[in-house]
C-alpha cells in the first residue's frame, strides 16, 4: 500500500473514532509501527492531525462555523463537465482528506449567474472560496471589483488576476498553458515539421496559449500560421465545419502539414474533415489536440496536451484549507502556483517525417 493510500485510511479512521493508536493502526494497515509513526508525523506536519503519545487525535476545524462543526468551503466553477470534472474531483478528494465539506456552484460561464452562486454560497457561512471565474485573465479589470468584495479567503483556479486590475493579491493555482503550447510545438518540430498551423477556440485558455505559441515560435525558429477565426469555446456552431475547412485550405497554402488545435472536439472534427479530403493522418497531416478530455476517442487517437486538472483541484483546495487552518493570526505569503501540463503521444503524430517516407 502506497503512502497516500495509507494517509487516506488513517484520516478516515480518525474521523470515525476521534483518536488513533499506533499499534491498532499498524495491525489494521498491515505495516510496521515505525511506518505508522512516520505517516502520523507527515500528517501532523501537514496540519491534518495532531500526534500525541501512542497515537494521534484530530485538529479543531477553522472558520466562522460553530465549535465542533465541519469546516465548509465553497467551490464555484464555469462548468461541472469535461475540463472541470477532474478539477472538482481533485478538490473533493482533498477536502475529504482534511475532513472538510465542499459546496459547489456552477456558473455556466455567465457572469450574473456566477455572482448569484457566489452570493448564495457565502450566505451559507463558508470559511473560504475556490473560484474559477467566468471571465478569463484578459478581462481582469471586469472581475477585480467583484473579487475584492468577497470577505473570505479566496484561491483562484486557472486564473491569475492581480495588480493593477485587482486591489488585493490572491492565491492562485493554474495550469501553465503557455508551457503546454511549447510542449506541442516542440514535439512537432522533433518530428521534422517547420511550418505549423494553429487553430484556437474562444475559451479563456486561448489567452495563455497565444503567449506560449508566440514564445515557442521565436525560440524554435519555426513558421506558424495562426487562424484569425476563433472556434466556439463549447461545442459547435453552424459555421464550425466551414471554419475547419477554411483552416485546412489555409494550412495547405501555407505549406503546413502539422497542426495544433484547441480543443479535443475541434481537433477530432478537423481530422474527419481532413480524411474526407483524402488526407491521411498522420502521414499527410500531423495533429495535436489541447485538453485531452476525449482525444483518445477520436477516429485517429489524438496526441494531446493534458493540463493537470485533477492535481489542480487538489492543490488549490489544499492551499485554501492550509490557510484556513493556520488562522488569521498566522499570515503567510500569497502563493502563485503554476502546474505543468504533459504531452500524451498517440497515433495522430507519433513518428517523424523521415520515418514515414
Amino acid at each position: 500500500m502506497l503512502a497516500p493510500e495509507r494517509h487516506e485510511l488513517i484520516l478516515r479512521s480518525l474521523r470515525r473514532h476521534g483518536r488513533l493508536r499506533v499499534a491498532e493502526l499498524a495491525a489494521e494497515l498491515g505495516v510496521s509501527a515505525i511506518t505508522v509513526r512516520r505517516d502520523l508525523a507527515e500528517l501532523d506536519g501537514a496540519g491534518l492531525l495532531r500526534r500525541v503519545h501512542g497515537g494521534a487525535v484530530g485538529t479543531a476545524p477553522a472558520g466562522p462555523s460553530t465549535p465542533g462543526s465541519q469546516l465548509t468551503v465553497g467551490l464555484v466553477v464555469p462548468s461541472s463537465t469535461f475540463y472541470y470534472t477532474d478539477v472538482i474531483r481533485g478538490a473533493e478528494a482533498m477536502a475529504d482528506r482534511y475532513g472538510a465539506r465542499l459546496v459547489l456552484g456552477v456558473s455556466g460561464y455567465d457572469v450574473q449567474v456566477e455572482q448569484e452562486r457566489i452570493d448564495k454560497i457565502l450566505s451559507l457561512g463558508v470559511a473560504g472560496l475556490l473560484l474559477a471565474t467566468a471571465l478569463g485573465d484578459s478581462r481582469a479589470a471586469e472581475t477585480g471589483p467583484r473579487l475584492d468584495a468577497i470577505d473570505v479567503p479566496v484561491v483562484l483556479m486557472e486564473r491569475a488576476f492581480g495588480f493593477p486590475d485587482v486591489t488585493n493579491e490572491y492565491d492562485h493555482v493554474r495550469s501553465d498553458h503557455a508551457y503546454g503550447a511549447l510542449l506541442a510545438l516542440r514535439h512537432l518540430v522533433s518530428l521534422g515539421h517547420r511550418r505549423i498551423g494553429i487553430n484556437l477556440s474562444s475559451s479563456v485558455t486561448a489567452y495563455w496559449l497565444r503567449q506560449g505559441i508566440a514564445e515557442a515560435g521565436a525560440a524554435l525558429g519555426i513558421d506558424l500560421f495562426v487562424s484569425p477565426v476563433a472556434l466556439p469555446a463549447h461545442g459547435e456552431d453552424p459555421d464550425t465545419i466551414a471554419h475547419l475547412d477554411a483552416f485546412l485550405a489555409e494550412c495547405e497554402s501555407f505549406g503546413a502539414n502539422a497542426v495544433l488545435v484547441h480543443s479535443d472536439e475541434h481537433a477530432a472534427r478537423l481530422v474527419e474533415r481532413a480524411m474526407e479530403r483524402g488526407l491521411r493522418v498522420p502521414d499527410d497531416l500531423s495533429v495535436i489536440a489541447y485538453n485531452d478530455e476525449t482525444a483518445a476517442l477520436a477516429v485517429v487517437p489524438l496526441t494531446a496536451v493534458c493540463p493537470p486538472k485533477l492535481q489542480l483541484g487538489q492543490t488549490a483546495c489544499e492551499l485554501l484549507l492550509r490557510r484556513l487552518k493556520a488562522g488569521p493570526g498566522r499570515p503567510s505569503a500569497t502563493q502563485h502556483l503554476s502546474l505543468l501540463p504533459e504531452l500524451r503521444v498517440r497515433e495522430s503524430c507519433g513518428a517523424g517525417l523521415l520515418d514515414r517516407i
